[in-house]
């Protein structure tokens, strides 16, 4: 038995109201089960109860023992005071308030079906990787499809908090927090912390004058990257050193300490080189894009944005001094698609917000256009029967695993629920 089940009983009134009386034989008339507000304090606030013939009116307090009550040292907290009543698995110990009063006791054993309590062993036996994960697929196709758009809501605010620390770095500047993000997302897993660190450590101003000529992001970038080599021997790259020691000393640049760039295990269009020099072609090519970004709802329109080709040494080199066969490296569906994904509809979801105005659809729709991710947290949910049919549901799975499966808060979850009341 887990307390969470308890609170979960308590909340969704999971068991018989009928004839209750406390462990010491008083008659009790639940009135209200109180607000359930996961803080600091009691478990329910602002319940109310008969207890005889007398009303009450307070806090409800929900344990597996009694005894619980001492071994979290409540009976030293003055926030427990106002408890009226106290919830328990199984009553072993008497308590009492300060006053020396004893606080009643609800056995709530005694008053729970059996259905239920089986429903709740089947849920929380062990499994191989999620607790539902032989139920699921029997969920009804509506309260799942609720259940996404609200884990997708969920998803898109927890990816609020590093944008509204970049508004916060920037002073409120969108096209900076976007340059910022893309850069993350252009280095992708292995680099993307760093090519984030590399984008901070460069004013976004600096980004704006100096963007008419490619060259100069360029220099700026690979140069802030420490990827400029000591000895050149291409005039491409000496032009790159000389530009980044002119801009360095123009807008007096601190040099920020940058861990080194891994190159190991990608793709050559995956290179770190390429993805600087891709994202130097953006900005030179495409002026003010946060405000295009934020106004495209098609993602036809993102894909046109997108639409460039890398500078002329970058289509014929992959690492600085080393010729390649010439390739323009530009950007494929699927990298747009994840820098939609993890960029562009986080932004918009933040814009939106910050203006005081519902997205939710508009981007639900926009990912809806985009096929899903494929790793192994999705390839498990669809061997479970729940399979992702575009990028809104598989993030969606993916808020749903990482936040509730990984942390065990069945009782928190639509599906959780769902199955209990099978």
């Amino acid at each position: 038995m887990k307390e969470n089940f308890l609170h979960y009983v308590w909340q969704y009134k999971k068991f018989d109201f009928s004839n209750l009386t406390t462990v010491s034989g008083e008659l009790l008339t639940i009135t209200n089960c109180g607000n359930y507000l996961q803080q600091t304090g009691p478990d329910f606030f602002n319940a109310q109860i008969v207890l005889g013939n007398q009303k009450w009116a307070g806090n409800i307090e929900i344990h597996i023992k009694s005894s619980d009550w001492y071994l979290h040292h409540h009976e030293k907290d003055a926030n427990y005071e106002n408890v009226i009543l106290h919830v328990v698995w199984e009553h072993d110990t008497p308590v009492f308030r300060k006053d020396n009063s004893e606080i009643p006791v609800l056995e709530l054993k005694n008053y729970i079906k059996e259905k239920e309590l089986e429903n709740y062993r089947q849920l929380a036996s062990p499994k191989s990787w999620i607790y539902c994960e032989n139920q699921i697929a029997k969920i009804d196709s509506f309260v799942l499809s609720n259940w996404q758009e609200r884990l997708f809501v969920e998803r898109q605010e927890r990816k609020y908090m590093p944008i509204e620390q970049l508004l916060i770095e920037t002073e409120n500047n969108w096209e900076a927090v976007l340059f910022c993000m893309l850069a993350k997302n252009f280095g992708l897993n292995t680099n993307g912390e760093t090519f984030l660190k590399i984008a901070k450590s460069i004013p976004f101003s600096i980004i704006r004058k100096e963007s008419a000529e490619v060259a100069n992001i360029e220099s700026l970038l690979f140069g802030s990257a420490g990827l400029l080599p000591l000895e050149a021997e291409d005039n491409y790259t000496k032009d790159l050193k000389n530009r980044f020691d002119f801009i360095s000393q123009k807008y007096t640049l601190k040099r920020v300490p940058i861990e080194p760039l891994q190159f190991f295990k990608h793709r050559p269009d995956n290179f770190p080189t390429i993805r600087l020099a891709q994202l130097a072609m953006l900005y030179h090519k495409q002026q003010n894009l946060f405000s295009k970004v934020n106004v495209a709802k098609k993602l036809t329109e993102l894909y046109q944005l997108f639409e460039i080709t890398i500078s002329e040494y970058w289509q014929k080199h992959y690492q600085f001094d080393k010729e390649s066969q010439k390739k323009k490296k530009q950007f494929s569906k699927p990298f747009i698609d994840l820098l939609v994904i993890n960029t562009i509809v986080p932004i918009q979801f933040a814009y939106a917000k910050s203006q005081g105005k519902e997205s939710s659809e508009s981007l639900l729709d926009l990912l809806s256009e985009i096929s899903s991710e494929k790793n192994i947290i999705i390839d498990k949910f669809s061997n479970f029967g729940i399979k992702a049919m575009n990028a809104f549901e598989s993030q969606s799975l993916l808020q749903l695993k990482n936040e509730y499966c990984n942390h065990g808060k069945c009782l928190q979850c639509a599906v959780g629920t769902q199955l209990l009341k099978a």
